[in-house]
């Protein structure tokens, strides 16, 4: 159906494609994959007729029609309902149905053989364009990706870019083009929408082409993967899961392949160096510097892989406490958010707030961060430390600012190297620490901004949608830091994978209530579609109050509340000692040849029991300090 022949293409002097091919057929349904900047929205353009390659040819057939979705189609305002703008997909119907209007209002004053007879015309014409459901199919899928009966009627002009990007989906939906290309479609759904998305283009009859970044919704929908890379459009005939084994493999014998040829090149110039000056091996000498002159070469496999080689950390652990809400209730005029909830967070909680758009999980992320006005009990645990990461705090960064420079007014009092590691972390190696933020792309300073919020020694992370304008590489990055991270996170996101990576518990607003499910996303995903009964969380036990005392003097307790605090610090300092030791042990335990030595190995494991014991000691010490601390402050 689109056949790419040979392409190239250059911005600058610089090859984003140099000979590449694909082909589309029919019914394809093809994962556009590749790192930020290769070129994956540009190829979707260049299909379109956007822009013209420098070398190469595209052809498609006759009666082929393009659909597009990009984020250009954001601009779009108009006054019109957002059903009428999705039946604009039905132009030849529409058209029709606004000369059977007219007809019908002459009628009313000049009713001739004339008129019924065009009339009647105009109604087959009608019925056979599918008329009489255009309006049906158009709420169907309004209503399919996220919108409610009443939003139907209302102006595009009144809804943001996120729910403007929809209704463009949904007028694409519905005009089923021979082939729909989607430049990352999921960017602007919740939960329950993508899954309807997935099933719509599941059953799609023309061929779909699609950009994304989420692995599940690709997963579940496309049958090809075509990875952009080194300019080039390398296929892969199955979805993305497959795309990884088969990438693996492939990797693993073009590394055989080079290593093999290699060994190969360094014999024969070690022959050539050998019998180079031997007149009896003249002719040998020569004919294997001709052969290596004629080898072609094998590329090395250079590995896209990241791994997290930084530990973020913070100084100061949070109380057992982080934050608990009791009989909360929040609303916006007549819109009810929440209604007389409760939930709390614990040291060590690492929270998925997931569900529909319009639930208020984004309010809820405000009330936890106690930003937020509301009605009941919001108390917020002892030394919690905040880190909040929204997609509106890129605009917060400083322009004019490098980007290392941009880290060190994180306030980590981090030195300079360390501020490099993390930069490596998140893909800014070498003189990239050096390039100003206003040139960066929206990707780029979404791993500046996470880098910001990761380093600020916050012992609680707030990250609203962290994901978004993230490559897989990157998103790879944030999994492996939010894995290893000590603290306690709340994350709102769609992105299904790396939910299930980072996640222990999962909320929901449910009815105006927190609801919560105790395991990670894949148990939660389980019992849901099962509708399977799940033990409830217990509550955690109330503090006994203290019985209140007689008031003592102040001097005296501002003293007590003194070397408490200077005890406390104290035992923090043994804490993060024994946590150190036992990660020590722990790595030294994990080494094979310490098995070798019995005696070694029975001392290594009697120290870490040890160091375990004194950690579970000191941590209980610490609780019973801060229980005493607070007492103090409250009395």
């Amino acid at each position: 159906m689109i056949s790419i022949s040979n392409i190239s293409y250059y911005i600058g002097g610089r090859p984003l494609y140099e000979n590449a091919s694909m082909f589309i057929r029919p019914t394809d349904k093809i994962g556009l994959i590749g790192l930020n900047g290769r070129g994956k929205s540009t190829l979707l353009k260049i299909i379109n007729g956007d822009l013209s390659v420098n070398a190469g040819s595209i052809s498609k057939a006759k009666d082929c029609t393009l659909g597009f979705l990009n984020q250009d189609l954001l601009s779009y305002q108009t006054d019109d309902a957002i059903l009428t703008v999705a039946m604009e997909a039905f132009k030849e119907a529409v058209d029709t149905q606004r000369q059977l209007e007219k007809i019908l209002h002459q009628l009313e004053t000049n009713y001739s053989d004339a008129l019924v007879e065009r009339l009647t015309q105009l109604q087959e014409k009608f019925d056979q364009l599918g008329g009489y459901t255009m309006q049906a199919k158009a709420e169907e899928v309004l209503e399919g990706i996220g919108f409610t009966t009443q939003d139907l009627h209302r102006p595009l002009r009144e809804f943001s870019g996120g729910w403007r990007m929809r209704v463009m989906l949904a007028k694409l939906l519905l005009e089923k083009p021979s082939c729909l290309m989607l430049d990352e479609p999921t960017n602007h759904l919740d939960l329950p929408s993508i899954e309807w998305v997935e099933s719509y283009l599941r059953n799609y009859e023309g061929a779909v082409v699609i950009v994304s970044h989420d692995r599940t919704f690709l997963d579940n929908v496309i049958t090809k993967t075509v990875e952009v890379t080194n300019q080039q459009l390398v296929t892969y005939e199955g979805n993305y899961s497959f795309y990884l084994e088969e990438k693996e493999l492939r990797e693993e014998i073009q590394t055989n392949a080079y290593e093999n040829q290699q060994a190969k090149i360094r014999q024969t110039e070690r022959f050539i160096e050998r019998f180079r000056s031997k007149a009896t091996k003249a002719r040998q000498v020569q004919s294997r510097i001709k052969a290596l002159e004629r080898m072609d070469m094998i590329d090395e496999v250079v590995s896209d892989a990241a791994t997290v080689n930084f530990k973020f950390t913070f100084n100061q652990p949070s109380g057992r406490h982080v934050v608990t809400l009791k009989d909360v209730s929040k609303a916006y005029g007549e819109l009810q958010i929440l209604k007389n909830t409760s939930a709390a967070i614990e040291r060590g909680d690492k929270i998925a707030l997931i569900g529909a758009n319009g639930k208020g999980k984004s309010t809820l992320l405000r009330i936890l961060a106690n930003t937020e006005p509301l009605q009941g009990d919001r108390t917020i645990g002892y030394n919690v430390i905040y880190g909040f990461y929204a997609q509106h705090q890129l605009e917060s960064l400083h322009v004019n600012n490098e980007i290392l420079d941009e880290l060190k007014q994180a306030g980590s009092n981090k030195t300079e190297q360390e501020l490099r590691n993390v930069l490596g972390c998140f893909l800014f190696s070498d003189e990239d620490v050096f390039k100003k933020i206003k040139v960066l792309s929206g990707g780029e300073k979404s791993r500046v901004a996470l880098a910001k919020t990761l380093i600020s020694e916050a012992n609680f992370l707030l990250l609203d949608e962290p994901t978004n304008h993230l490559d897989f590489i990157s998103e790879n990055i944030l999994i492996q830091a939010l894995q290893q991270y000590q603290g306690s996170f709340v994350v709102v996101s769609h992105n299904r994978h790396f939910v299930s990576q980072v996640a222990n518990k999962i909320w929901y607003i449910e009815h105006y209530q927190i609801k919560e499910y105790p395991g990670t996303y894949d148990e939660y995903e389980y019992w849901r579609k099962n509708k399977q009964p799940v033990a409830a969380r217990p509550e955690p036990p109330e503090k006994k109050q203290t019985p209140v005392a007689a008031p003592k003097p102040v001097a005296t307790n501002e003293k007590k509340i003194k070397a408490l605090t200077s005890e406390i610090k104290k035992s923090e300092d043994r804490i993060m000692k024994l946590e150190e030791d036992k990660t020590q042990l722990e790595t030294l335990l994990a080494q094979p040849e310490v098995y070798t030595n019995p005696a070694a190995l029975s001392e290594h494991q009697q120290k870490f029991v040890k160091t375990q014991v004194s950690l579970n000691a000191e941590n209980q010490k610490w609780e019973a300090l801060i229980l005493e601390l607070e007492n103090l402050q409250q009395s």
